[in-house]
């Protein structure tokens, strides 16, 4: 057994609603394997150091310190520094949940000090709910303070995409060692002091930093230059999504003057042989996907040899060690799918490693994180949920899969509703067309609340030429089945894709303005396209018709290619009315207006018809879902019979009233057995019969079946609760 204490740690930042997974999933993994380890998220700690009265104390105390002539915006924050300490903590407090009252002070004019980031949001706030408008006018509250931070003394601080920029195309270390050589700014001094508090507390002997973002590098090396000072013999390795994609070349040997190991891809059994060499039963170079420094020498080891863990296999995360009820909502939209990302605490799972389709042009399909596909097993999963339910007290549930199989989906609602157990949750997904009507109210009643996907472009030429396997019409339909059902839906854009026009991006916008002027989608985000080193198109430019020019790989990151598009690029200024327009659509504005006007140069007109969305919905309305879907789910009530010679009069429970079906008896008969037979519940194992059961057990058969699925009866039925799935 291994005699090694771990301790995981999250650098700063990524979210303040909650923490990132990894280190949970990692902690929960080790932890039923029997290894002593802990975890702490120091971005969230960092941040919280900051903005307490004492933090603040010592920003404004060294801002009037500042060397250099302060912004505008600066000296009036200054002249208010008191109004800042007074309000600091019950703006935290009321954030994090535990000051609800306050509400009605916080959004009164003249309660808090308003600077640069209030401008222009009157109205913005107005429109919102009271208890919105307290959160918005918090959040701008904080927002102020950040920025007075990065203009002043941290120039690296940011609530989001923090110190982003060293880790952006840092084929060179030379950056970072820059920054790591420049004194500890006030937020490093915050981070550093969370450090070793915990370094006290846990005594580890291996301490492992996970940089799941670009943002994350920065606050990982500056914790481990502070570790190498303090604790030059303690291990330290660096792993996470940024390091997967990014430093799988890594060969520059000043890297190792700060970690001694960097670890590729899941991290469970490069832990596990990383903890056997620790604890003398392992050689170094018998390690999994592992790199270390040899003789001045980076070495690559991978011992072929080992497998990962099954998903059955590697334990269920543990959230034990960090404080939920620390953590800040920050509503900087009143869009209710982008609240998501920033509003509260959920529990994170994986209903599938890797991606089912991976085919993607322009995706990383190659690397284990995509490739590697495997679902976690039914039981499993929800073992998992109920266990974080009992350890966090949250019912609030994030599938984090790169693409949750709707077989998977399916599987797991049932199996949540025959538990009864509640749940809130969300996940990303394909625009797949197996997410039917029906479907999505199963998973609806199972707890979807929403989902996100790709569409990446609303141009079927483009999603042929990206192998994404979807078409336009295909995600109209789709997410018109998941709003039917009440479940928002977020749709991830790009635009620049090779061969891409901008003909064709205007009519990209145009699909989207419908959608989304339509309700089908909530919420969407535009990026330009990238070429990353381990896509399809990273591997073979020239068979999509781009030029690699850079940049030259000098030993550290490697994933973002610069590219020419030899058939013809889009502008730059393209982006910015891609994204001015999407600003507009999230608060429901801009609509009607001609998408040309979100751009400062001339565009084409759109060739999309103005009823486009109308014209692919009217024509699925059409359609005869009984070919697509496959057995029978009731989530109705238990129905009240009412016999009345050889008829019998049922009463179908919904959610407001009863739904009356007058049937003959042993139609009624019939239906009372299949309901019996359908119904998700503990106590019973339900069938689910086939379609083809419902056909030959009408009575009368198939034929009488026919007839019966044309008349009121069985659309009442159907929107009763009666699902084919």
């Amino acid at each position: 057994m291994p005699t090694q204490r771990v301790l995981l740690l999250l650098p700063p930042l990524t979210q303040l609603n909650t923490p990132y997974p990894s280190t949970a999933y990692l902690t929960g993994f080790l932890q039923s394997r029997g290894i002593a380890a802990e975890q702490a998220d120091l971005g969230i700690e960092m941040v919280l150091r900051l903005f307490s009265q004492p933090g603040l104390r010592r920003l404004f105390a060294q801002v009037r310190k500042h060397d250099t002539v302060l912004p505008p915006e600066a000296i009036i924050m200054l002249a208010r520094e008191q109004a800042y300490f007074e309000w600091i903590e019950p703006v935290i407090s009321f954030l994090q949940g535990r000051t609800p009252a306050l509400a009605s002070r916080l959004r009164r004019p003249g309660t808090l000090p308003r600077g640069p980031r209030f401008r222009g949001r009157a109205t913005l706030v107005r429109s919102m709910p009271p208890d919105d408008q307290a959160k918005h006018v918090a959040t701008l509250f904080l927002e102020d303070l950040a920025d007075l931070v990065q203009a002043t003394v941290s120039p690296h601080f940011a609530l989001s995409r923090y110190a982003e920029h060293i880790a952006r195309a840092a084929s060179s270390f030379d950056g970072m060692i820059a920054a790591l050589h420049a004194a500890p700014t006030l937020t490093d001094e915050f981070l550093l002091e969370s450090l070793h508090a915990h370094l006290d507390r846990v005594k580890p002997t291996l301490v492992g930093l996970s940089v799941p973002f670009p943002g994350n590098l920065y606050g990982a090396f500056r914790i481990a230059q502070a570790l190498k000072h303090r604790h030059p013999n303690l291990p330290i390795a660096l792993g996470g999504g940024y390091v997967n994609t990014e430093l799988r070349r890594v060969a520059d040997p000043r890297v190792f003057d700060y970690v001694d190991f960097i670890t590729l891809d899941d991290g469970e059994r490069p832990l596990c042989t990383l903890l056997e060499h620790l604890d003398g039963r392992r050689p170094r170079k018998a390690l999994c996907r592992t790199f270390y420094r040899d003789q001045h020498r980076v070495v690559f080891a991978d011992n072929s040899a080992l497998s990962d863990f099954s998903m059955d296999a590697v334990g269920c995360p543990t959230y034990r060690g960090i404080d939920l009820d620390r953590y800040v909502t920050i509503l900087d939209s009143a869009n209710p799918m982008h609240r998501l990302w920033s509003e509260g605490h959920w529990n994170k799972l994986t209903v599938a490693h890797g991606c089912y389709w991976k085919q993607c042009t322009f995706c990383d399909v190659g690397l284990a994180y995509i490739g590697r596909y495997e679902m976690t097993p039914t039981d499993r999963l929800v073992g998992q949920i109920e266990q974080l339910i009992a350890e966090t007290g949250r019912r609030g549930f994030h599938f984090v899969d790169e693409a949750a199989p709707p077989a998977a989906l399916k599987s797991l609602a049932l199996t949540l509703l025959e538990r009864g157990i509640d749940i809130s949750w969300w996940g990303n997904i394909r625009f797949e067309e197996t997410f039917s009507p029906d479907l999505c109210r199963l998973l609806a009643a199972s707890g979807c609340i929403a989902v996100t996907a790709g569409l990446e472009t609303a141009s079927d030429r483009l999603l042929d030429t990206m192998k994404k396997g979807i078409t336009v019409d295909q995600t109209a339909r789709v997410a018109a089945a998941f709003r039917e059902a009440g479940i928002l839906v977020h749709a991830y854009l790009m635009y620049g894709f090779p061969s891409e026009t901008l003909q064709e991006t205007m009519d990209s916008l145009e699909r989207v303005r419908q959608l989304m002027a339509a309700d089908l989608i909530q919420s969407a985000f535009w990026h330009r396209f990238t070429t990353t080193a381990h896509s399809p198109i990273g591997l073979n430019p020239a068979g999509h018709g781009l030029r690699i020019h850079g940049p030259t790989f000098e030993g550290f990151a490697h994933n973002d290619l610069l590219h020419e598009d030899q058939t013809g690029e889009l502008p730059e200024w393209i982006g910015a009315g891609l994204r001015r327009s999407m600003l507009n659509f999230l608060e429901g504005r801009g609509f009607a207006m001609d998408v040309r006007g979100w751009f400062d140069h001339p565009t084409p007109t759109p060739q999309v018809a103005a009823s486009w969305v109308r014209q692919v919905l009217k024509r699925d309305a059409t359609k005869n879902h009984l070919q697509l879907e496959r057995r029978c789910v009731w989530l109705g009530g238990h129905p009240i019979c009412e016999s009345a010679g050889k008829t019998t009069r049922l009463y179908l429970p919904g959610r407001s009233d009863h739904c009356p079906l007058t049937l003959t008896t042993d139609q009624a008969q019939w239906l009372a057995h299949l309901i019996r037979r359908s119904r998700p519940q503990t106590s019973l194992s339900p069938s689910y019969p086939l379609l083809q059961e419902m056909h030959a057990t009408f009575p009368g058969g198939r034929p009488e079946f026919t007839a019966f699925i044309q008349t009121a009866s069985w659309k009442k039925l159907r929107a009763a609760g009666l699902l084919l799935v």
